[in-house]
């Protein structure tokens, strides 16, 4: 079997692993090989499928971690590695009140595994002043959980002041969907099933156009307006701009995460052409998908 095609089912393994560290249990692979990769694939759709059976037993209809809670935390340091100031998400994610870290040791916010990691980068900033590096380090929190988070780490330009500009994945509470939906307008029980069913559709079809409101109201057996409405009532956002959000969130993700070309993420994430990923994700973020740190310094789109 060729290494290509090897590559191309070890990335469609990684997709799922990416998948269901979202919370996302509806994908499966299908794979007609008959080796080590295949058994690793069956395996995954074993767990996944035996995940959302767990869930669905508890009560929980979607055990779904969404792509929104990619965190952007900004340090800035002086020369000696004092916290001077930081963003707003510092202290609503690191659980500390603001108070209580500004003008610290920023070390005092790394985790025991990563001391050393962290004393390596100290050395390297005294040592050389154009210094930078993108790794992981572990962050403790005020309530002494540990945050894994990607860091990048190097100097202003004309200033003594260090930035460590880090992205963080934070996985919220499952979300029961019948306990927000006892509340809302959405009462009957195909209504639900049809809403939660389109909803795992999307999640699971991010790498697919998707399909027109009319055909995923004939897919779901429902009336296009209830379907419409539904969804709305309960993602407080319409059909199109929660499938066009997630797969943005997830592409930023890939590309912070993954060594995998540009083009191909925007491929992965259902999009024709690069043009029109990289028109979309700008105007979502605010910068270009090439502007982001990646993995591997030398990869083109």
């Amino acid at each position: 079997m060729s290494d290509q095609f090897n590559q191309v089912r070890i990335k469609r393994i990684y997709q799922m692993l990416f998948e269901m560290a979202s919370g996302n249990m509806t994908i499966r692979i299908q794979d007609n090989s008959n080796d080590e990769l295949k058994s690793i694939a069956v395996a995954l759709n074993k767990i996944a499928e035996d995940l959302q059976k767990i869930s669905l037993a508890s009560g929980h209809n979607s055990a779904y971690y969404p792509y929104q809670n990619l965190i952007q935390l900004t340090f800035v340091l002086d020369n000696d590695f004092v916290l001077l100031s930081f963003n707003n998400e510092v202290p609503h994610t690191l659980k500390y009140k603001p108070d209580t870290i500004i003008n610290t040791d920023f070390g005092k916010l790394i985790a025991q595994q990563s001391k050393d990691l962290w004393k390596g980068i100290l050395d390297e900033l005294d040592k050389n002043s154009n210094y930078n590096t993108t790794l992981q380090l572990i962050l403790i929190t005020g309530d002494n959980h540990l945050l894994p988070s990607f860091c990048t780490v190097s100097r202003l330009l004309y200033s003594d002041e260090i930035i460590v500009s880090s992205v963080s994945t934070i996985l919220e509470e499952m979300r029961d969907i019948n306990d927000r939906l006892s509340g809302s307008k959405i009462r009957k029980h195909n209504e639900v099933t049809a809403v939660q069913n389109l909803h795992d559709y999307i999640l699971s079809h991010l790498d697919e156009p998707l399909p027109t409101l009319h055909s995923l109201a004939q897919m779901f057996a429902i009336e296009e307006h209830i379907l419409k409405n539904g969804f709305r009532n309960f993602f407080k956002t319409s059909v199109y701009n929660f499938y066009q959000e997630e797969r943005l969130k997830r592409a930023n993700l890939m590309i912070r995460q993954t060594a995998v070309s540009l083009k191909e993420i925007a491929y992965l994430n259902g999009f024709k052409g690069y043009l029109n990923f990289y028109k979309a994700f700008k105007k979502r973020f605010g910068y270009k998908p090439s502007d982001l740190s990646r993995p591997e310094e030398d990869l083109l789109p």
